[in-house]
């Protein structure tokens, strides 16, 4: 029995990566197309994520989960300052993804998966920033929340190329900022 419960873990991972990756290339393709990326029936699509907006919210949640679960190995590879940058990159490409779902993200069930991935981003910058600090990097004791408030201006900008280029600007603003 556990088997089948981790196959279908992995399954349902699967079917998300496949949803992020077929979302990203087209915001609007459907849920039967994404299935058929998958490898899958429609059903089985179906009864993992019941409704377009089901499948969107939880591809949000697999991507805030994927992205606050890689801070230690980044960290494994990179000085903190550059980890934390190159997290903060991630973190607002995935968050300007999420403002282009519009109304999917407009629901009490999107604004309660928004508020549960509150904590693990909070603590994934926590633990960038205690590694700066450890390393002299970083002001010991910056307090994670003030900094994905500062962090926010990074998805604010306007896309294409020119938006990125000033990303990078502000970000660079902001690790200036967490410097003793």
């Amino acid at each position: 029995m556990p088997e089948q419960r981790a196959d279908a873990q992995r399954n349902r991972a699967h079917l998300l990566d496949v949803a992020r990756d077929a979302l990203a290339a087209d915001p609007d393709a459907s849920l039967n197309a994404i299935a058929k990326r998958a490898g899958v029936g429609a059903g089985t699509l179906y009864r993992h994520f019941p409704t377009r907006e089901d499948l969107l919210l939880n591809v949000y949640r697999h991507e805030i989960e994927s992205l606050s679960d890689a801070v230690a190995r980044s960290l494994e590879q990179q000085d903190p300052l550059d980890a934390f940058r190159d997290w903060s990159r991630r973190l607002a490409a995935l968050v300007r993804t999420k403002h282009g779902l519009g109304d999917a993200l407009s629901s009490p069930s999107a604004q309660a998966i928004i508020d549960e991935t509150y904590g693990p981003v909070t603590a994934a910058i926590g633990q960038l920033l205690n590694a700066a600090a450890a390393r002299g990097e970083a002001r010991p004791g910056l307090d994670p929340s003030d900094v994905l408030l500062l962090l926010s201006g990074l998805w604010r900008v306007p896309s294409g190329t020119a938006g990125l280029e000033q990303a990078d600007r502000l970000l660079e603003l902001v690790v200036d900022s967490l410097r003793e």
